[in-house]
């Protein structure tokens, strides 16, 4: 699953809880849980998903 890969690697390079870029990315604080645990996203969640990957980190994530 390479978006689980990419959402760890997201996590550890920012320093922050999986339940917390749940809820930034698609107001779900279980996303990560839930993908760790085998969910598989819709295609528009995971298009949200991989915009929030794209996009510069929101200023509460800035150094």
């Amino acid at each position: 699953m390479a978006i689980l890969r990419e959402v760890e690697r997201y996590l550890r390079q920012h320093g922050i809880p999986a339940t917390k870029f749940g809820r930034l990315a698609v107001r779900d604080p279980r996303l990560v849980g839930d993908l760790r645990n085998g969910r598989e996203l819709r295609a528009k969640t995971r298009a949200r998903v991989e915009a929030f990957l794209a996009a510069p980190p929101p200023p509460e994530l800035r150094p």
